[in-house]
């Protein structure tokens, strides 16, 4: 086996299974996000917007964790099992669902499973393919949303228009065994693990508190004027706590090397991600943009986030590499300014939003990556799954967190003003996270 090829003889099986599962996965994203305009009008649920997508993330929060664990102790094989099988699950919810908030919680299943096979993914390819393949590796994982990015939301509005939004959820369900069949081979031939105690974890009983702080915020723009701020504290005052014990030591206030590497994922998917929610819904709504019309903002930052990924693994060297991760966070928040324009001005072109969410789509493409590997380089053997799982989890706890702001800052207007203030949130998480970009290579080169 040579080195130097990432598809080479005895990971080719893995490399190409976990394709397959990004692109089930990033297509479910999509068309699910291109879709869901017409699935809020079609079950009158507009007041569960945000909880749709947020709903998704909290429960992420418990497969993370628990994945985790699990991957350390015995492998990925098992736990992708169980992922799969909670995946499938959820979106059989989904597309029976009678209402909002049936269909809600069917997103919330399928973040569950989503939540156990994001890590399992990671920590499995990460164990089959060397290290120095690590940047070519996630190059590729994030290639595998140029498809799905194009014609997921074409195929959304089409499913929408010939079978029915339901199609969306049970057309990806019948894809999930031909994923299982694909990668799950080459997980189950993964060498044990060395032996680990294999005692509770007690961190999913904390797991399950940040998932309950998490939807708590997002029931605060359902809990009435009397009752909003007494919600919105008890979810803060939950989540506080739950992310300190989750989180490595020093997360929250970003402290150099690891920790600030996690943080710096937690703010740009909160920024990316809260955004991408609201903007095919502005499309469609206030600009009366059909679905496959509105969708085109998502191809766009699907083909540039590609683009930007395969940039940065051809970048070389720290200091260049610490370039372009600043040049990532700034391109996000100059495309989210192209975004609110048209927001604040009804005379500016809607495809100012496309153009614009296309720029934030390669700012992000050029520093996520980035991350991932940083997160696995400054991990200690037997800490791949852990730490993974704590990437992760920030992402899922942030960006939870953000869309439950955005629903209260949507859901007291829905008008072009309300959609530029949620914009303005993702804006102030970008500019935010530029701020914590020195400290990321600052503990690398410390060697923390």
């Amino acid at each position: 086996m040579t080195d130097t090829a990432l598809f080479a003889p005895g990971r080719r099986a893995a490399c190409l299974g976990a394709l397959a599962l990004v692109t089930l996965l990033a297509f479910e994203a999509v068309a699910v996000a291109a879709a869901m305009p017409a699935i809020a009008q079609a079950l009158d649920g507009l007041g569960l917007y945000a909880l749709a997508f947020g709903g998704t993330l909290a429960l992420s929060v418990l497969g993370m964790v628990w994945a985790g664990r699990a991957c350390d102790v015995q492998g990925p094989f098992a736990a992708s099992v169980i992922g799969l099988v909670v995946f499938g699950a959820g979106l059989a919810l989904s597309g029976l669902a009678p209402s909002m908030g049936w269909l809600t919680a069917g997103r919330a299943l399928q973040g569950l499973g989503v939540g156990v096979l994001g890590v399992t993914l990671y920590v499995g390819i990460a164990r089959l393919v060397p290290a120095a393949l690590h940047p070519r590796l996630f190059a590729a994982l994030a290639a595998a949303w140029v498809l799905p990015g194009l014609v997921g939301p074409f195929v959304a509005a089409l499913l929408v228009e010939t079978l029915g939004w339901r199609a969306v959820f049970l057309g990806v369900l019948a894809a999930v065994p031909f994923t299982a069949w694909a990668m799950l081979p080459a997980l189950h031939r993964l060498p044990p693990q060395a032996a680990t105690k294999t005692q509770a974890d007690p961190n999913l009983a904390w797991a399950a508190l940040a998932a309950v702080a998490a939807l708590a915020l997002h029931g605060a723009s359902q809990a009435g004027t009397a009752w909003m701020p007494a919600v919105i504290a008890l979810g803060l005052l939950a989540a506080l706590p739950a992310g300190m014990r989750l989180l490595p030591a020093g997360t929250l206030n970003a402290r150099p090397g690891l920790p600030a590497v996690i943080a710096l994922r937690g703010l740009m998917a909160a920024a990316f991600f809260s955004a991408e929610a609201f903007i095919p819904l502005f499309l469609n709504q206030q600009r009366a943009w059909s679905l496959t019309e509105g969708g085109l903002a998502l191809t766009a930052a699907a083909l540039t986030w590609s683009a930007g990924s395969a940039l940065q693994a051809r970048i070389q060297g720290e200091t260049r590499r610490a370039q372009g991760l600043r040049a990532g966070l700034g391109l996000l928040a100059l495309g989210l300014l192209a975004v609110a324009w048209p927001m604040l001005d009804a005379g500016v072109s809607p495809l100012w939003v496309v153009g614009g969410w296309a720029l934030s789509g390669l700012g992000i493409g050029l520093a996520w990556p980035m991350l991932s590997v940083l997160t696995l380089a400054l991990s200690a053997e037997g800490e791949q799954g852990r730490n993974t799982s704590a990437l992760q989890l920030c992402d899922a706890l942030t960006t939870s967190a953000a869309l439950a702001l955005a629903g209260l800052l949507f859901g007291a207007g829905r008008s072009d003003t309300a959609f530029a203030a949620v914009i303005a949130l993702a804006l102030g998480l970008a500019v935010l996270g530029m701020g914590v970009t020195g400290r990321v290579f600052a503990g690398a080169r410390a060697g923390n």
